[in-house]
């Protein structure tokens, strides 16, 4: 292996290790619930989106909740706070 590439590999793996260093502004995902296929969103707005109805009612849900928790330390401020529960 070329050692410029070992080199590339070290860097990453150190990268991986500093979540700090990632900062998410625009982001889709599928979030596999219980019941169904889910699509979440963050986008320039600085606003989450999940297609699940409870989110339609609350502008919060699980899906958001569990993804600010597996994303933490690379979440914007906004991004990481859930919003105030009211319907």
């Amino acid at each position: 292996m070329q050692s410029s590439l070992i080199g590339k590999i070290e860097k990453a793996k150190r990268y991986a290790q500093e979540r700090e260093r990632i900062t998410f502004s625009d982001l889709t995902v599928t979030f596999r619930g219980d019941h169904d296929d889910y699509t979440l969103t963050y986008s320039k707005d600085r606003r989450w989106h999940c297609s699940c109805d409870f989110f339609r009612g609350w502008d919060v849900c699980s899906h958001t909740m569990a993804l600010q928790k597996i994303l933490e330390g690379m979440l914007s401020k906004e991004a990481a706070t859930t919003p105030p529960l009211t319907p």
